[in-house]
């Protein structure tokens, strides 16, 4: 069963794209890394900040290219 106190804000951040999210998790590691647990949560969060890093690292698919009629 999902945290009510982390679900919400995992939510909001799985929206964001790869630039944005990896420099959100990054500061807060470095932010929980200077001051041990000053957020209640913060090691579900950048557990969950971690999963959907390695989610958005997937290889994405190539569009299919359709060849122009040849003449």
């Amino acid at each position: 069963m999902p945290n009510p106190l982390v679900a919400p804000v995992i939510g909001f951040l799985s929206k964001l794209s790869f630039p944005r999210l990896f420099a959100v998790t990054a500061a807060l590691f470095a932010f929980t890394t200077l001051f041990p647990d000053p957020i209640p949560f913060v090691d579900e969060i950048l557990l969950g900040l971690g999963t959907l890093l390695f989610a958005s690292l997937r290889k994405r698919k190539e569009p299919d290219v359709i060849d122009a009629p040849k003449r």
